[in-house]
């Protein structure tokens, strides 16, 4: 049994789960963290309100970015051509990322430095940005991913990407980097619903309510576009070695706008994950107006989770297609580091993912509480 686990196909089954786990990790827990950005400067209209939404993530959003430097660290160590490929192609749209992710930590660190009005008003936009930017690129990056990305290996599998800044940011892609930031802010107003109090409490829940259903409209529309075959599709057309040598170029690809919709057909019971990425968002629009706040943030990550899960169900077993040459596509079962790599990294990650997640559990639970102005200036400075 433990042999069959370790084989180099399961080892290749489980790190795909894996990086999906952690990519929705990332997505439920930080991304609550940018949607309390880009609402920033529309749920408090004053100093101690912006207090209070600044500090229901404060103490926390170090710890869920975590989730993202794992899953950009399990790309480079398991799918190592998908970093190589991922990270140089989108090297610039992932410079704007970090760019704006960097304004966070400075803007939590210098916007209570000084009192002066103008000072903290700037700061509180470069929040926004460091959530708005990172909302909206990822989902362009996804948008780009479905559509496929013009690349290329020589003969010596040396990866060559044709493509620039202004190509990745066309309409498709545009289009899920919408989706994306309504379905964040309607994760950060859930977690301001739940998590402060008063004003900033009440204005996050009509936010909320519009985001929540603008999320299932937008994702359903998406869902149209790949009806339609304009979010692109991929087809493998040759045998499958699930065991075989990690080279890219040993299989045939077909561009196939039908594609994405190829594993649902399969197997029906697939359809539950994208239906639950329009009804939970739904259902947090309800729990928006009926002031249940566990419930809606139970229900934004569960529709958070299900959106993200819908791309990698619709793609696999494909991980990033070629647009200019799809035989060159990287796929599941041939874009993976060595069945020693998997091995060992499988290990580890048994060992400590229990920790990290009951660490974090721990974390939340020291936490728990809402955040109230009262709180705020009971701190005084230990608060931002």
């Amino acid at each position: 049994m433990i042999e069959f686990l370790l084989s180099y196909e399961m080892l290749r089954l489980i790190w795909w789960v894996l990086l999906g786990v952690l990519l929705i990790g990332f997505a439920v827990t930080d991304g609550f963290d940018m949607g309390v950005g880009v609402l920033l400067p529309f749920v408090a209209r004053e100093d101690i309100e912006r207090r209070v939404a600044i500090n229901t993530v404060g103490p926390v959003w170090e710890g869920n970015q975590v989730w993202f430097i794992l899953g950009g660290g399990a790309i480079f160590a398991a799918w190592p051509a998908l970093y190589a490929l991922s990270f140089s192609g989108f090297y610039l749209a992932m410079f704007l990322v970090l760019s704006a992710l960097i304004l966070r930590p400075v803007g939590f660190k210098y916007r209570s430095k000084k009192p002066d009005p103008d000072w903290r008003a700037r700061w509180d936009w470069a929040l926004f940005i460091g959530g708005a930017v990172p909302a909206l690129i990822f989902g362009v990056a996804v948008g780009n991913t479905l559509q496929g990305v013009p690349f290329h290996f020589t003969a010596d599998l040396r990866p060559i990407y044709e493509g620039n800044l202004f190509g990745l940011l066309n309409p498709a892609a545009l289009y899920c980097g919408l989706v994306s930031l309504a379905m964040l802010t309607m994760h950060g107003a859930a977690w301001l619903s739940f998590k402060a109090d008063g004003a900033v409490a009440a204005r996050a829940r009509d936010f909320g309510t519009t985001a929540a259903f603008l999320t299932a409209l937008l994702f359903a529309g998406g869902g149209v576009l790949v009806w339609l075959g304009l979010l692109g599709g991929y087809r493998v057309t040759s045998p499958i070695v699930w065991d075989g040598p990690s080279n890219p170029l040993l299989k045939t690809v077909v561009a196939d706008p039908a594609a994405w919709l190829a594993n649902f057909r399969a197997h029906p019971a697939l359809w539950a994950v994208p239906g639950l990425g329009i009804a939970a968002p739904l259902l947090a629009a309800i729990g928006f107006r009926a002031r249940w706040e566990g419930f809606t943030f139970l229900a934004s990550k569960l529709g958070v989770a299900m959106i993200v899960a819908t791309v990698g169900v619709a793609m696999f077993p494909i991980l990033l297609p070629s647009s200019s040459n799809p035989a060159h596509s990287l796929a599941v079962f041939d874009a993976s580091s060595s069945r020693d790599t998997l091995r060992n990294m499988l290990l580890a990650t048994v060992v400590f993912m229990p920790l990290i997640l009951a660490y974090t559990a721990w974390v939340y639970r020291v936490l728990w509480g809402k955040v109230t102005e009262k709180g705020i200036e009971d701190a005084g400075h230990s608060a931002y």
